[in-house]
């Protein structure tokens, strides 16, 4: 294939483009989260099914000697979909890159990533659902055939050339499923959904983190901290931290219960393990809207929020914990809802539904 000076040119400019499609939030994250990271699937943590499936398909595709089937990674947000792309890069002893929908402008910011991965390199797009449809396109015939289409020059003169990719695995993650469309879901060969963990598994997840910050906790203190996590690793790490500062400050390092409840109370987070805008959110919709129903945007103008932000982070936990549920008309609260935060439901005494 015989490339023009001006292709050239083009071709180039891919490889500026990789310095630049890095995400931020990957650079500046959490130095102490990144020290929590499992590296590999026997120290991950709960959520057995999902890990058994992926050695399995792992296992498999390096004893054929070919790259993993591309990945679709499903869940809310902090539950460790950028940890488990990370494990699985190890398990394969693969190279990775990490980037973001967001992140992607140009369809020439993908067809640049593209091009310079290696055999068996694993690329992970955090919120695949926001990729803009150009760059969808671009994907499907990457994904099937290890191919793309580009095209070089303007107007009359304007031809398509196609590029050879090395075999990769791309690894899709997003907290918004619906939003993924569906010929590029389609394309994935693994769908994996991660669910909220048990209290049982962030127990799991807790102790390995307290032994690696060398931090001595009690097994009350472990649960406390558990089922108030809201399912979330993240966030269960994020308590333990500051929990440690407390004990560290105000007793003689080692977390028991009262200085776990003593972290929580600073924190904001009640015995329920709801914080100040989950009792918002249930406050604002038994005093405002009388228990419901009422529209996603409505309720976050409300709260002062965003309707994403309640409907990726907030309403998951609340729907699964029993305080609230969606239905054609809006979010409603449950009579569990009234119970917590210790209204009286005026409309169930006087015959009505919810």
């Amino acid at each position: 294939m015989i490339i023009d000076k001006q292709e050239e040119l083009e071709l180039e400019e891919f490889d500026d483009d990789i310095r630049t499609v890095e995400p931020s939030y990957i650079e500046t994250e959490d130095v102490q989260e990144n020290i929590l990271r499992p590296k590999y699937l026997s120290d991950f943590q709960g959520q057995n099914e999902l890990k058994e499936n992926l050695k399995i398909y792992i296992d498999a595709a390096k004893k054929r000697g070919e790259a993993l089937d591309h990945i679709f990674l499903q869940g809310p947000p902090g539950l460790g979909k950028t940890t488990l792309a990370s494990i699985i890069a190890n398990e394969m002893g693969a190279d990775i890159k990490l980037t973001s929908a967001t992140a992607l402008d140009k369809p020439k910011d993908l067809v640049g990533i593209l091009t310079n991965l290696s055999k068996g390199s694993i690329l992970f797009i955090d919120e695949i659902h926001g990729l803009k449809k150009s760059m969808e396109e671009t994907l499907y015939v990457a994904m099937e055939d290890y191919k793309i289409d580009w095209v070089i020059g303007q107007g009359p003169a304007a031809r398509t050339m196609k590029i050879d990719l090395e075999p990769f695995t791309l690894i899709g993650a997003t907290t918004r499923t619906g939003a993924v469309s569906k010929p590029l879901e389609n394309r994935f060969g693994i769908p994996v959904k991660i669910d909220l963990y048990s209290p049982e598994e962030l127990s799991l997840i807790i102790r390995r983190s307290a032994r690696i910050l060398n931090t001595d906790i009690t097994d009350d203190a472990v649960m406390a901290i558990a089922r108030c996590s809201r399912g979330t690793p993240r966030i269960a790490n994020r308590i333990l931290r500051r929990v440690r500062d407390i004990a560290q400050v105000k007793g003689n390092g080692t977390i028991t219960r009262e200085m776990a409840g003593i972290g929580l109370e600073k924190l904001g987070i009640d015995k329920y393990g709801l914080d100040k805008t989950d009792r918002e959110i249930l406050r604002v919709i038994i005093e405002v809207y009388n228990g419901g129903p009422v529209g996603l945007e409505a309720l976050a103008a409300s709260i002062n929020d965003s309707a994403d932000t309640v409907e990726v982070y907030y309403e998951p936990y609340l729907m699964r914990q029993g305080y609230l549920k969606r239905t054609t008309r809006g979010r409603c609260v449950t009579q569990k809802a009234y119970e917590v935060l210790g209204k009286k439901d005026i409309y169930a005494d006087q015959g009505f539904l919810l």
